[in-house]
């Protein structure tokens, strides 16, 4: 039984993972940089919590998890610097040194008294913060697409399976707290920056990190329905609810946005 759930986490989290990248690829980095913050790794792991061991668990977690989110903001700003800075194993150091803050934030974040109404406004804050940091990053899409082949889509599922079976491995030896914080961690947009890394350019990953702290606003809606509603409604009928706040989220901020490039006024040069 824990096979077969551990395979069907690991399958959905691959495939989200390919996804991305294939939308990043065809769309724009933009897009993907925002579905990146859509729950995926962590609704695995919160669903498998509740299954596992008992809703109540899970979304005492699902609260942590929103603190948590704070370390995965600061996982990607660490990653945007490193890269900027790092001519050298501009890949390695930047994932070394994204890593390190990742487990630095979620080391400070574990002593915090932590209640719901904190749990909310610490993710809040930091991603307005890192809204801010990163409104300069010039987005650029991706012209000329890598070739597709089978080899490649090889090579990025068994760097998504890789560090999902890292991560994925860790949060069943501690107690709900710290579950609640590993279960944060990036593990679907940690690949996908990698992909888009390794394949194309930095500036290309720039945009996927400008736009997650926009996505992130789904996932801090996704975990606070589930801290809700697990206890109530149970972990079938609790996901699907949550997954309904968090796509109204998306669909609402599309709105809103397509609403603001239509009434944005048009700068014309004069000759």
């Amino acid at each position: 039984m824990i096979e077969l759930i551990f395979l069907i986490k690991l399958i959905v989290a691959i495939g989200f993972v390919i996804g991305l990248s294939i939308l990043a690829e065809n769309v724009s980095p933009k897009v993907a940089g925002i579905l990146s913050g859509y729950p995926t790794g962590s609704a695995i792991t919160l669903f498998f919590f509740g299954l596992e061991v008992n809703p109540e668990y899970a979304a005492k977690s699902a609260v942590f998890n929103m603190v948590g989110l704070a370390a995965t903001l600061t996982f990607v700003y660490t990653y945007y610097m490193a890269s900027r800075y790092f001519n050298k194993y501009n890949v390695i150091l930047s994932s070394l040194s994204a890593i390190l803050s990742y487990f630095i934030i979620v080391w400070l974040l574990h002593h915090l008294e932590v209640n719901t109404y904190i749990a909310i406004l610490i993710p809040i804050v930091f991603s307005f913060l890192y809204l801010y940091l990163f409104k300069n990053i010039k987005e650029i899409n991706i012209k000329t697409k890598a070739k597709l082949s089978y080899k490649t889509l090889f090579v990025r599922a068994f760097l998504a399976a890789l560090i999902i079976l890292v991560i994925t491995s860790v949060p069943k030896f501690v107690g709900p707290t710290w579950a609640g914080l590993f279960s944060a961690f990036p593990t679907t947009l940690f690949p996908l920056l990698l992909i888009i890394h390794l394949t194309y350019s930095k500036e290309h990953v720039h945009t996927v990190i400008k736009n997650v702290p926009i996505g992130m606003f789904s996932l801090i809606i996704y975990s606070l329905t589930i801290s809700i509603v697990y206890p109530l409604y149970g972990i079938y009928w609790g996901t699907l609810l949550s997954f309904g706040t968090a796509t109204a989220y998306l669909l609402i901020y599309k709105k809103i946005r397509s609403l603001i490039d239509k009434y944005k006024p048009v700068v014309t040069t004069k000759s």
